[in-house]
């Protein structure tokens, strides 16, 4: 059941803690991530025509210079962490590249400037802060009950890991798998620079398809 998840595996990199495995599904989920974060970079915000309360003109919405920068490189982050969190074979990198995620994550919604926005966007933070902890936790009692954190050396372990997996997974939601509830909420498909938040829903695909084959193969 575990190769007819992660499929053929190529090979390894070890960079010290490090490891970075290439199998057929880590190579599909890191290219997919790839291409998403070129099209972000090269994609400029569409203007947008608001209508206008007791008035017969439109309002043109702009999306000024500093505000894109910011924007397009939080995506940018965002994409290059999922990149990442595709061929990671640690678990604790894995969670870190999930917080890296979730942060890009905070930083797109939080960059446009609207009330609602800004007020979603702390409400996700503290969720995000919050499952920090099922998150590291459930890491590091793993490393406690099997003594490794390697996705290769956990399999060969008799050690039961239910509640663990538990954890991680609750703390993979909170972090990256409810950001596009807190986008959706915000309305942001109707903000200024909207075009950027699809990385959101594209990382929290990944990460969630990402999490299952881990949990599934540990």
């Amino acid at each position: 059941m575990i190769e007819s998840i992660t499929g053929y595996l190529f090979g390894i990199v070890p960079l010290g803690d490090i490891v970075f495995g290439f199998s057929e599904f880590s190579i599909i989920g890191f290219i997919t991530a790839v291409i998403f974060t070129i099209i972000v970079y090269l994609t400029n915000p569409e203007k947008q025509l608001e209508a206008q309360k007791f008035r017969v003109e439109d309002k043109l919405e702009v999306v000024s210079l500093k505000e894109l920068k910011i924007r397009r490189m939080m995506a940018i982050v965002c994409g290059i962490a999922t990149a990442g969190a595709m061929l990671t074979c640690d678990l604790f990198d894995y969670a870190l590249f999930l917080t890296l995620v979730g942060i890009a994550n905070i930083g797109i919604v939080s960059a446009v400037k609207r009330e609602w926005v800004l007020t979603a966007s702390y409400q996700y933070g503290l969720i995000a802060i919050i499952a920090t902890l099922p998150l590291f936790g459930s890491a590091g009692i793993i490393l406690a009950k099997t003594g490794t954190l390697s996705i290769f050396e956990l399999p060969k372990t008799q050690t039961s890991l239910l509640f663990e997996k538990i954890m991680f997974a609750a703390g993979m939601a909170g972090e990256t798998g409810i950001a596009p509830f807190y986008a959706a909420k915000a309305e942001m498909f109707r903000a200024p620079g909207s075009p950027y938040i699809l990385m959101i829903h594209l990382s929290s695909l990944l990460l969630i398809v990402r999490t299952v084959e881990i949990l599934l193969t540990i």
